[in-house]
């Protein structure tokens, strides 16, 4: 079995939980995903078999877009529903009639302000490896004076972000929102400091991954349905790994060009046309076959991977 799966991971399962189920659904004997989500997240989850490994490299730096509900009134030390609180805002009666008759301003002025952040420090409950350890390890281990001397924000891009609905009931104030951004942010950081903005806390009550490059939830399956078309024989929900690629230049090689790339051959850049840019990979495609990616470096066509 080779080739991706787009799955539509359900809450309380990790992400190598959905690993095991298609290893044990495909008999494949390598299995891996693609963008790890928290265990109470779900939706989009690509996942690659056999050979299809070799496409993830590729594709770790995709953009994502999620829609999150986050719940005002409390922080938590993991900014999610699974942490424990650490504080509380009871909101009045005056705050909410404010928030009321200003149409939730507030609210979406923090929104418009986390929009702009180009710099993110990852939760200390996240799969971020310091010193051969991932962050949450250390955090259960009590270890705090580790993780605020090594966790240090990166660079991250916020394409959009808005409040699409904010609904208030009783003292229960939850706003769900959409952003699209890119790999590396964190969704319930984002929660976390609309909350601490407004001085409301928050923390993300459900977060669904939607999209992440050119893969939409829509194409994906759930286990309840991956698990009934296997069960019938049916495994059209394999998908070519090549897809994921798409979005990578293409160039057509012909028979001895395809022969030698498939040896892993460097050769002059003027046995392929369509190769221009030196900054780019192109897939070199023979009868309709991926042969390789390949790239040019000083007029030189050399191979980044083979597939043949």
């Amino acid at each position: 079995m080779n080739g991706m799966i787009l799955l539509d991971k359900p809450t309380g399962k990790t992400s190598f939980d959905a690993d095991k189920f298609i290893r044990r659904i495909s008999s494949a004997k390598k299995v891996g995903h693609l963008g790890t989500l928290d265990p109470f997240a779900t939706g989009l989850l690509p996942v690659f078999l056999g050979t299809g490994l070799k496409m993830i490299r590729y594709c770790e730096g995709f953009d994502k877009t999620y829609v999150c509900t986050a719940k005002f009134g409390a922080a938590t030390d993991s900014m999610d529903v699974d942490g424990e609180i650490i504080n509380r805002h009871e909101f009045t009666e005056e705050e909410l009639n404010k928030l009321r008759e200003e149409d939730f301003k507030t609210i979406r002025d923090a929104f418009e302000e986390e929009s702009k952040t180009e710099e993110q420090m990852p939760p200390k409950f996240s799969a971020k490896k310091i010193d051969g350890k991932k962050a949450y390890e250390l955090a259960r281990e009590g270890r705090d004076d580790i993780l605020e001397q090594k966790l240090k924000p990166h660079k991250i891009k916020i394409y959009s972000l808005s409040s699409d609905e904010i609904n208030l009931e009783g003292k229960d104030l939850r706003v769900t929102f959409t952003v699209h951004c890119s790999a590396g942010t964190y969704i319930r950081t984002i929660a976390d400091n609309v909350g601490r903005r407004t001085g409301f806390f928050a923390y993300a009550e459900s977060l669904r991954r939607i999209g992440e490059g050119d893969f939409k939830i829509e194409d994906s399956y759930t286990f309840e349905q991956i698990e009934k078309m296997a069960e019938a024989g049916d495994f059209s929900f394999i998908k070519p790994a090549e897809d994921a690629i798409g979005f990578m230049p293409e160039v057509i090689v012909d028979a001895k060009v395809a022969d030698d790339l498939s040896h892993g051959k460097k050769i002059p850049a003027t046995r392929i046309n369509g190769i221009e840019s030196a900054d780019e990979k192109y897939r070199a495609i023979f009868d309709g076959k991926l042969i390789a990616i390949v790239y040019k470096s000083d007029d030189i066509i050399r191979c980044d991977r083979v597939f043949v």
